[in-house]
């Protein structure tokens, strides 16, 4: 076994802009602080390449409406197929339904529900 030390990399980015770890942590606790009177809430994840029409995009819309009849928010990522059925399926019954959706170029756009 080679005693070699192994040289680090410095994070570079973070050595040019120090204050930048505490707008993450702001960021973090703003997240909180939005889901904080949420109450009971159940995460749905899944494919977002499945179509309306599969069992599974019906599967978990169905899920999802019983689930807010339970008394639990639906909370998915915000995108289509999988997590746009489980916001469909709980703003259908009358329940909450959150999309946490990437705030990122050229990434997904929030499904309407």
């Amino acid at each position: 076994m080679s005693k070699r030390k192994i040289k680090q990399v410095p994070d570079l980015e973070m050595m040019e802009d120090p204050w930048r770890i505490f707008r993450i942590m702001a960021e973090f606790v703003d997240g909180f602080e939005e889901l904080k009177d949420i109450g009971p809430a159940v995460s749905i994840f899944g494919s977002s390449r499945i179509q309306p029409n599969h069992k599974y995009y019906k599967d978990a819309e169905k899920t999802a409406g019983l689930l807010v009849k339970a008394g639990y928010a639906v909370i998915t990522g915000g995108g289509p197929s999988i997590m746009e059925a489980g916001n469909k399926g709980a703003a259908e019954a009358g329940g909450k339904s959150i999309g946490l959706n990437i705030d990122l170029p050229f990434e997904q756009k929030p499904n309407p529900y």
